[in-house]
């Protein structure tokens, strides 16, 4: 009799321990019942009628998945290596396990081979300069590709470009002319609005020739302040020419009246 208990008791656990499931928050369980899906359970605790039922583990999380670098040849010629990542989600557990044997792994596939395709449909110009687009492109294409399978593709962001050496010098000097082209046309904007002003100041100091030698005066005092040694400069005949016509009018006054 005790043999006996012990064996129903043995026989009730191993049946409770084949027909008990626990899921977390983020799983969900396909139950198939002699081959066919009854329904998705989850999560906490879950009864399966041992034998009879099967169940599939399906996690509902985001998933971050990289893709391998690619050989991808621009639509101008150039051979560039191009990785990426792309997040999915399943949202229909029952899809992402009947209508495609592994979607983790047809999904790997089929992100590498849309990465090529639409890489390799754009210039390498706009590979580098628009990715925002070239990232929306690949993933509106995922998402149309995956969604009979149940899984969303939410975001695909291409990581890095990698150049061959040769297109890399090429960019650098192309680069560098383009900075020196720059400066060059900052510098003549600054040439331009110099000559600009400096012709006001020369309307300016036609209409009042008295702002010249203002000027001079002032740019000697501030020499004088900055320098300890001795200056010499050019003086303008303008500063003495009211000297020299009241020397001659004495002169002319004194030939007039000689005896005065």
């Amino acid at each position: 009799m005790p043999y006996s208990i012990i064996f129903l008791v043995l026989l009730g656990v191993l049946f409770l321990a084949s027909a008990l499931r626990i899921l977390r928050e983020y799983e969900r369980g396909v139950i198939f019942r002699l081959g066919r899906v009854i329904q998705v359970k989850g999560p906490g605790l879950i009864i399966l009628i041992p034998v009879v039922d099967r169940m599939v583990k399906v996690s509902l999380r985001l998933v971050a998945m990289d893709v391998p670098p690619q050989d991808v040849i621009t639509r101008d010629n150039v051979s560039v290596k191009v990785n990426a990542v792309i997040y999915f989600r399943v949202m229909d557990a029952i899809k992402a396990i009947i209508e495609v044997e592994n979607y983790l792994y047809a999904t790997s596939q089929l992100a590498q081979t849309t990465l090529r395709s639409v890489c390799g449909q754009a210039e390498l110009d706009e590979l580098l300069s628009d990715r925002e687009k070239i990232n929306r492109e690949l993933q509106e294409i995922l998402d149309q590709h995956t969604g009979p399978w149940g899984v969303k593709v939410s975001n695909v962001e291409v990581k890095h470009i990698d150049l061959p050496q040769e297109m890399q010098r090429v960019m650098a000097t192309q680069a560098e002319a383009e900075r020196e082209r720059r400066a060059k046309v900052i510098n003549a904007e600054g040439e331009h609005q110099a000559a600009g002003r400096l012709a006001e100041a020369a309307a300016i100091i036609e209409e009042h020739p008295i702002a010249l030698q203002l000027r001079y005066l002032q740019t000697l005092r501030e020499v004088a302040a900055e320098h300890k040694s001795t200056t010499l400069f050019p003086i303008p005949i303008a500063l003495f020419t009211p000297f020299l016509q009241l020397q001659e009018f004495m002169e002319k006054k004194e030939k007039e009246n000689p005896d005065t």
